[in-house]
């Protein structure tokens, strides 16, 4: 739309007049014709478009529900069109400011353009609800120094409450820094994060920095760092050069000071975050805040795990009779289905029902529209025509799983279970199936975390296959079984040319040299990924290239690595963000069939 005419004055606002002058235009017509136009102005004018956002937005990034009305109104009053009668009028325009706003038009299709009431805003898919941000005052957080070598970003995760560094802190921080391992790595960003707000424009370390400096705008409150020295007393029984008691008597310190509201310090709840079980127990034996550090954390009970399968409820034909669509394409059957189950599910989820006298039925989930689902029903690689080198399924859950394997649809795969429930004989007997019968990936790469679960025994020798030959001893005995079946009678000879040839396309990969690789037509097999962070999984993850397919396994009771727990394993992390994506699927694998003693142990033990 037209701009206001410029001021005649230099250096001169606009006045509210100006604002509501008409336009200048090129364009010369009747006064009919403008009057004519001034009636079809409310439907024919052009939605404007803001390249300013309001400053009330909702949870989404849209603007409140309180600020949209006055925009619509502020588009019809706009200096374009000419002015309607107070009658007619929606809505009182609010006084202008003294800046105009950059407008652009937009072209409204003619169907719409006709309707004389404005057009409601289309209804949006439910996002995803997001954690409300908490009412009370803000508070002050005392950060432990492993909650920094944790999460380098953790300054960033405390919403609108502020962050307070003890001295201590920085200096152990700095005792962190060299070195290559993760948490040397972790000390080093925070420093250069540390670096970044105290280097910002308009700094002041006195009045605290602010955290939403260095663009992260979730980040509402303030970072101070102790610069002069408090007065607190600890028991005599703490030892007061101990770094963690000193950490202690900064927040007892900090707890008085900000007890009460004093000019420019308002009261303030001093809370101690740290990762350090012992730290916690001391501090509030001395009767101080402390919390731990949850962000890291994917979900708060590993029982919310999304499963990757879901029961239908026993009513589910009698009640759905009526509104289910069916048809069949080729081996397969389709079924429509709608009503309150199709909020419930998610892309690639697998649904099944049985009930006895009944005849079962197991699918999968391809497509939500709306509020209709698609399944699709499943090849039974159970019995012995679909078997996948010599492999059968024997439970539901290996079935799923083996859709999902087989799939060329399906790009990544996360396979959870216990010990026994044929992960890696599942993965494996459907990479050698796809590599050397269908030839749709060119080799298998295998690679694991290697944590050991007792005392390490030192360096190994050899290359790095070599090396990682004692990890992979579940390697050797899958293949020792896959081999053994798919002999047949060929024999001894026969069977060395089977292992040889078998051997030749897998190659086994350690995690510390995957930086930078990339994986074309590759079928690659994490193991023992509930041992991976979710840094470390993010890294495997994002070397696939064009036509690979990865699958994540892992049993989440078998943590090993320090500090990691069920609900901030890497695998833990992929199952979560990737459910629902059309080219991933997830199986929790329920029933154990490696033998009878394995079960037993894993139930009781």
């Amino acid at each position: 739309m037209p701009l206001p005419p410029a001021p005649t004055k230099r250096a001169a606002l606009l006045s509210p007049d100006a604002l509501d002058a008409p336009a200048r235009s090129s364009h010369r017509g009747s006064r009919r014709a403008t009057d004519q136009r001034a009636d079809e102005a409310p439907a024919r004018t052009p939605q404007p478009l803001e390249l300013f956002d309001s400053i009330g937005t909702d949870g989404a990034g849209g603007a409140s529900a309180a600020t949209r009305p006055a925009r619509r109104t502020k588009a019809k009053a706009s200096p374009a069109a000419p002015a309607v009668s107070p009658a007619t009028s929606p809505a009182p325009v609010s006084a202008p400011q003294p800046q105009a706003l950059i407008q652009v038009e937009t072209k409204v299709p003619t169907a719409l353009a006709a309707a004389p009431t404005p057009v409601a805003p289309a209804p949006q898919a439910p996002a995803r609800p997001k954690r409300s941000k908490s009412t009370g005052p803000a508070k002050l957080f005392v950060l432990d120094t492993n909650v920094l070598l944790h999460d380098p970003m953790c300054l960033f995760r405390f919403e609108e409450h502020d962050i307070f560094l003890p001295m201590i802190v920085l200096e152990e921080l700095d005792g962190h820094k060299k070195g290559t391992t993760e948490v040397a790595r972790n000390g080093r960003q925070t420093s250069r994060t540390l670096d970044a707000l105290a280097g910002a424009q308009d700094a002041d370390i006195d009045k605290g920095l602010k955290l939403d400096t260095t663009g992260h705008r979730e980040a509402g409150g303030r970072l101070f760092f102790q610069t002069a020295p408090l007065d607190y007393s600890l028991p005599v029984s703490l030892p007061q050069g101990k770094a963690d008691n000193q950490i202690l008597g900064v927040v007892q310190a900090l707890r008085d000071e900000y007890a009460t509201d004093k000019p420019g310090k308002p009261k303030q709840e001093v809370v101690l975050v740290s990762k350090d079980i012992n730290m916690r127990v001391k501090a509030r034996a001395l009767g101080l805040a402390a919390d731990d550090y949850q962000n890291d954390k994917t979900l708060e009970d590993g029982d919310l795990l999304y499963a990757g399968s879901l029961a239908l409820p026993p009513d589910f034909w009698t009640r759905q009779s009526k509104t289910v669509e069916s048809w069949q394409s080729g081996s397969n059957t389709f079924y429509r289905i709608s009503g309150p189950l199709v909020p419930n599910l998610y892309i690639n989820q697998f649904v099944f029902f049985e009930a006895p006298g009944e005849p079962s039925m197991y699918a999968r989930v391809t497509e939500i529209r709306d509020k209709t689902a698609v399944l699709k029903t499943l090849k039974d690689y159970s019995s012995g025509k679909n078997a996948v080198w010599g492999v059968n399924t024997r439970n539901r859950e290996q079935n799923f799983a083996m859709n999902l394997l087989m799939d060329p649809e399906i790009d990544f795969v996360t396979l959870t279970g216990t010990a026994g429930t044929g992960k890696t004989l599942m993965a494996l007997a459907s990479g050698l199936t796809q590599v050397l019968d269908d030839r749709r990936y060119t080799e298998i790469i295998m690679t694991r975390a290697t944590v050991s679960v007792g005392e390490d025994i030192g360096f190994l020798p050899g290359t790095e296959e070599e090396k990682m030959g004692p990890w992979m001893g579940a390697l050797d005995d899958n293949l020792e079984f896959l081999a053994k079946g798919d002999g047949g009678g060929a024999g001894e000879w026969g069977r060395a040319a089977t292992n040889e040839l078998i051997r030749s396309r897998i190659k086994v990969k350690s995690m510390n040299f995957m930086r930078g690789r990339t994986f074309l037509n590759k079928y690659v097999i994490i193991d023992e990924a509930q041992n991976l962070t979710p840094k470390q999984m993010k890294t495997l993850i994002t070397r696939a290239g064009p036509g690979t397919k990865i699958i994540c396994m892992g049993n989440l009771a078998q943590i090993d690595t320090p500090y990691l727990t069920e609900g901030s394993s890497g695998l833990t992390f992929a199952v979560d963000k990737f459910k629902g994506w059309p080219h991933g699927g997830h199986i929790t694998l329920a029933r154990g069939e490696r033998s009878r003693l394995a079960d037993f142990a894993s139930d009781v033990l």
